[in-house]
C-alpha cells in the first residue's frame, strides 16, 4: 500500500506521535509511507524511519488554506496513494475538498482519526467524513455517536491508541550517570515521597487541584514534595507566574518543584512514587497515563474520559470521582501509607494500535470501494 497522512506539523504530542508510529509500522510492513505537514522538530526522526515527508502549509485556520486543494489534488494524481489519512481539521477540509475532485472510482480512500473532543459544529464534522472513521477511545465513540447522529456507526472503527512496552518497560529504572545528574539538579528530591504532575503550563491541566491538594496533604505527610514536570510556550508564561504566585500563597515554598520541559520523560516518571492526571477537560485516551502505569508507578486522577477507561481498566484503585478533592486526597494518603504500585499488564499496546491500523487500511481499500464513496457527494 502507499499511504499519506496530513496533520497541521510534526513538532510534539500525542497526534505527532500517533502519525510517526504509523509510519513507522507501514516501512515495516513494506508499505511506502508519506506524510504532509508544515513541518517541525519530528521530520527528522520520521525521514530516518523511512518515510517521506512532504511540507505544505496544511495548518493554518484560515480561508488562505483552501490555497493548498488543487496542489494536494495535482499531487495526488501523481503520487496515487491508496489511502489519504486525514488526523485534524484543516488537513482534513483540504484533502476532502481534493478527493472530491478526482474520479471516484480512481480516487484514494479518505479516513479519518478523531483525536479529540472538538467543538460540535459543520467544520469539525469533517472529521466524521471519511470512508472510515478511527475513534481513538470509547469516550471519543460516544462523543461522535451523540453529536454526529449522521455518521453512520458501521463507519466508526474503536482503535485505542498504545504504548510500546520495550520503551516502557516495567520497573524501569534510568542509568546510573542520569540518576546522578537528576539529584544534582534537583537535590531538594532526595529522601522525599515524590508527588508529580505532568503536562504542559495550561490551565487545562489541573495545577492549581495539585497544588492545593498538596496543601491538604503536607501537615500529616510533611515526607511530601511536589514536581510539576513540563514547560511554559511563550503565551503561557503570564500563567506559571500565577503557579508560582499560588505556591507562595499556600505556603509551599521549598515543597514544590517546577522543573521545566523535559525530554526524558521516562526516567523523570520513573522516579516519582504517585503521579497524577488531573485535566479539567475530559481527555480523549490519556497516553502519559498509560505511559506511567507501564512503567510500575501509580497513577491517581478523575475517573472521567480516556484517563478513566485506562484506569478502570488497568489501576482501578487510581480512579476519582470528578471534582472530588476528598476522594482524591484519601487515594493519595492511601498510597502514601501503603504503597501499592500497578501490576504488570498487556493492555493497550503499540503493536496491536498498529496491526488494526493497517488491517483498517487494507479493508478499505479492498473491501469498502462501493459500501462507502467519499461523503458528501
Amino acid at each position: 500500500m502507499k499511504v499519506l497522512q496530513l496533520l497541521p506539523a510534526l513538532n510534539s504530542g500525542g497526534v505527532e506521535r500517533g502519525t510517526l508510529e504509523i509510519a513507522k509500522a507501514l516501512i515495516e510492513a513494506g508499505h511506502e509511507s508519506y506524510v504532509m505537514s508544515a513541518g517541525g522538530r519530528l521530520v527528522e526522526q520520521l525521514e530516518r524511519e523511512g518515510s517521506t515527508h512532504i511540507t505544505r502549509p496544511i495548518h493554518r485556520k484560515s480561508l488562505t488554506s483552501l490555497l493548498q486543494i488543487l496542489p494536494l489534488r495535482r499531487l495526488l494524481r501523481e503520487l496515487k496513494p491508496d489511502i489519504v489519512h486525514a488526523r485534524s481539521r484543516i488537513p482534513a477540509w483540504i484533502a476532502w475538498l481534493a478527493l472530491r475532485g478526482m474520479d471516484p472510482t480512481t480516487r484514494p480512500r479518505f479516513i479519518t482519526t478523531v483525536h479529540g473532543l472538538n467543538s460540535v459544529s459543520p467544520y469539525s464534522a469533517i472529521m466524521t467524513k471519511g470512508d472510515a472513521v478511527i475513534v481513538v477511545s470509547q469516550t471519543v465513540y460516544d462523543f461522535v455517536r451523540q453529536n454526529y447522529p449522521s455518521c453512520p456507526p458501521e463507519k466508526l472503527h474503536l482503535i485505542y491508541r498504545g504504548v510500546d512496552p520495550e520503551e516502557f518497560p516495567f520497573g524501569y529504572q534510568p542509568s546510573n550517570e542520569w540518576l546522578a545528574q537528576w539529584h544534582s539538579d534537583f537535590p531538594e528530591l532526595a529522601g522525599k515521597t515524590i508527588l508529580a504532575l505532568p503536562g504542559r503550563i495550561t490551565r487545562l491541566k489541573g495545577h492549581e487541584t495539585f497544588l492545593k491538594l498538596l496543601a491538604e496533604l503536607l501537615p500529616r505527610h510533611p515526607q511530601i514534595h511536589g514536581l510539576i514536570i513540563g514547560g511554559a510556550e511563550a503565551k503561557k508564561t503570564k500563567y506559571l507566574d500565577e503557579l508560582k504566585a499560588l505556591v507562595a500563597h499556600l505556603g509551599l515554598d521549598g515543597r514544590v518543584t517546577f522543573t521545566g520541559h523535559r525530554s526524558d520523560m521516562r526516567d523523570a516518571l520513573s522516579q516519582c512514587n504517585v503521579v497524577f492526571a488531573l485535566s479539567t477537560k475530559p481527555e480523549t485516551f490519556g497516553r502519559a497515563v498509560l505511559e506511567t502505569l507501564r512503567l510500575g508507578v501509580p497513577v491517581i486522577g478523575w475517573d472521567v474520559g480516556g484517563v478513566g477507561e485506562i484506569l478502570r481498566a488497568v489501576y482501578p484503585e487510581g480512579a476519582a470521582t470528578p471534582k472530588s478533592v476528598g476522594e482524591l486526597y484519601h487515594n493519595v494518603s492511601r498510597l502514601i501509607a501503603t504503597p501499592a504500585p500497578p501490576t504488570q499488564n498487556h493492555k493497550f499496546q503499540l503493536q496491536c494500535m498498529c496491526a488494526e491500523t493497517l488491517h483498517l487500511y487494507e479493508r478499505v481499500t479492498s473491501l469498502l470501494k462501493a459500501t462507502y464513496p467519499c461523503t458528501g457527494e
